[in-house]
């Protein structure tokens, strides 16, 4: 219950940060990634923030023996990278540059009622549900919830 709760107010927290970061803003993503255009650098400064945050927190983590609210710290399931990963985060790039919405900040502007990120979501759920009725369909087998490598076809 204590680690649902964490998990509760880290997802607040992380809301929160991205709206005043202005990263629920498809505008100001998109000029961000206007670097050829009238590009707005604001967003860097938000993400040279939290790089800074966790660069000092993942020392400070480290330096424990087992996490706060869990037996032991989790270990990816797999290190290498593989076409899942590079096709997945090319869907990912291509979907932030075209509509300026990428999951969480997505999810945190559902609150607003926006026609367009409620279709955005839609349709990332409706992508996400058809890909996994793909991948069952091949046979593939399912990796540890989480894992960026969800789809391996058996052999």
């Amino acid at each position: 219950m204590k680690a649902l709760l964490v998990a509760g107010l880290c997802g607040v927290l992380f809301a929160l940060g991205l709206g005043l970061g202005g990263m629920t803003q498809p505008e100001k993503v998109m000029g961000f990634l206007d670097v050829a255009g009238r590009w707005d650098p604001s967003l860097a400064m938000v993400m040279i923030g939290a790089v800074g945050v966790h660069a000092v927190l993942l020392r400070l983590i480290r330096r424990r023996s087992a996490p706060v609210l869990a037996a032991r710290f989790p270990a990816p399931s797999q290190a290498r990278v593989d076409r899942p990963l590079i096709v997945g985060a090319v869907l990912f790039g291509v979907g932030w540059g075209l509509v300026g919405y990428c999951p969480g900040p997505a999810f945190t502007s559902l609150a607003t009622g926006g026609r367009d990120v409620l279709l955005f979501v839609g349709s990332m759920l409706a992508g996400m549900a058809l890909f996994s009725i793909w991948t069952r369909a091949r046979g593939a087998v399912s990796t540890a919830p989480g894992s960026h490598s969800s789809a391996r076809p058996q052999s």
